[in-house]
C-alpha cells in the first residue's frame, strides 16, 4: 500500500480587508514546492468578516520513499 505525507503552505491575503494574494510569489512557492515532490491535492480560503478571504491554505501530499 502506497503512504503519503502531507505539507500545509498557509498565504497570507493581505490587504485591510484581506483578499489580496501576490500570484506571482504564490506559483513561485507552488513551483519550488513541485521541483520537491509535492502534488498540490486542494487550496482553501479562510474567510474573516464580511466574507473576504484572509488565508489561503494549500494542501500539498507526495510518496514517502
Amino acid at each position: 500500500m502506497e503512504q503519503y505525507e502531507y505539507k500545509t503552505l498557509l498565504t497570507d491575503a493581505k490587504g485591510f480587508f484581506g483578499g489580496k494574494v501576490d500570484p506571482n510569489i504564490l506559483q513561485l512557492q507552488l513551483n519550488e514546492l513541485g521541483r520537491q515532490g509535492w502534488e498540490l491535492v486542494s487550496t482553501v480560503a479562510t474567510v474573516q468578516s464580511y466574507g473576504s478571504t484572509r488565508w489561503l491554505i494549500s494542501i500539498f501530499k507526495r510518496k514517502i520513499q
